[in-house]
């Protein structure tokens, strides 16, 4: 059960290659399925990119003509998306604007690392259906995140 693990596709759509650590990423992500109980093999991906497009991203799918810092777009979202029975259960992608982490981690007086690895599991949640739209299912989410965090070993208030 060890040997499986997710395949987690990083793209980084800014010339910021040099900022990001790729490993740290993948292993937020690794960490993050694993706490929500995903043993069979499954792909995902994440997305690093720029406020530009994040908000066209946002506008076209979520109606909103702002930038954000995460989106999250699962593949049940679809009932066009198909995956071929031979292959592992494809999760979705996760975006996130790389300057909008840098931002909100100065406002927050803590690593864009930090918060890099926060928009992850925020994002990857997001994914396996939590949803932070209202109050009780927040709650719920956060209390995830948080656990995940700390699991993490990062700082408790983020």
């Amino acid at each position: 059960m060890d040997d499986i693990k997710p395949e987690v596709d990083i793209q980084i759509t800014l010339p910021l290659a040099t900022k990001l650590d790729v490993q740290w990423l993948q292993k937020v992500a690794e960490v993050t399925l694993q706490h929500e109980g995903i043993a069979r093999e499954t792909q995902m991906t994440l997305v690093f990119t720029d406020d530009q497009r994040i908000q066209e991203l946002n506008r076209q799918f979520r109606g909103t003509d702002a930038p954000t810092d995460v989106l999250a777009f699962g593949s049940q979202e679809s009932e066009d998306f198909v995956a071929p029975s031979d292959l592992p259960a494809y999760l979705g992608d996760v975006i996130i604007s790389y300057p909008r982490a840098v931002e909100q981690a100065m406002q927050e007086a803590h690593s864009t690392k930090d918060e890099l690895a926060l928009l992850v599991v925020h994002g990857i949640l997001h994914l396996l259906g939590y949803d932070d739209k209202e109050e009780e299912k927040r709650t719920q989410m956060w209390r995830q995140q948080d656990n995940i965090m700390k699991q993490l070993t990062l700082s408790d208030h983020l």
